[in-house]
């Protein structure tokens, strides 16, 4: 496992803390499992969201918590360090794709119950799946508008909830840089400013 300075602990416990407390704010969000600082493979920390059941369809409203828990890590270095890191990519990557899927595949924007985009599997190269454009160029440009507009919602969402547990965002990180690792339970007692069992 890798070794990490202090300054990217501190910077990975503020990203995870972001990711777990939005989540933890968002009704319509996958319960906060666990949330951990120690590195695995080339992550640095990772917080785990897991259904309560099997999913077999989502809705509108748990796609934009997705969304918004997955800018919670970006939003939190924002606001607690003043910097961005590389470390949110994989984040970004993540809601744009969620985002795209709502507007081109799920009809879940402005433009309609509408699917943009067939995908083709091109047999002879090694069964990639392709994107056919069957669209107009003045239709990318509203389904870009539309991707653009549904995370920027979420951003600000993840943004006013981090803003608005200031507080509670500060234990967490401490919390994380003291334990490692926290389960639902030992987070929600960090939240609520409470010690963690075990502790005087």
């Amino acid at each position: 496992s890798m070794v990490m300075s202090e300054k990217e602990r501190r910077l990975t416990a503020i990203h995870e803390a972001g990711h777990a407390l939005v989540g933890m704010n968002i009704p319509e969000s996958d319960p906060v499992h666990k949330v951990t600082i120690v590195p695995r493979g080339r992550a640095l920390g990772v917080t785990f969201f897991l259904p309560e059941a099997d999913i077999l369809g989502r809705t509108k409203e748990e796609l934009e918590a997705m969304i918004a828990n997955s800018m919670g890590g970006r939003i939190a270095e924002e606001l607690f360090i003043g910097q961005i890191t590389t470390g949110a990519s994989n984040d970004i990557e993540k809601a744009t794709e969620i985002a795209r899927a709502m507007v081109c595949q799920y009809g879940m924007s402005q433009l309609g119950p509408l699917a943009y985009g067939k995908k083709e599997e091109q047999i002879f190269l090694g069964r990639e799946i392709a994107q056919h454009r069957d669209f107009s160029e003045d239709t990318a440009i509203r389904i870009d508008q539309e991707v653009n507009k549904i995370v920027s919602q979420q951003y600000a969402r993840a943004t006013q909830i981090l803003e608005d547990n200031r507080e509670a965002m500060e234990r967490l990180t401490e919390a994380l840089l003291e334990y490692e690792s926290l389960d639902n339970a030992q987070m929600r007692r960090v939240i609520a400013g409470l010690p963690l069992e075990g502790d005087d």
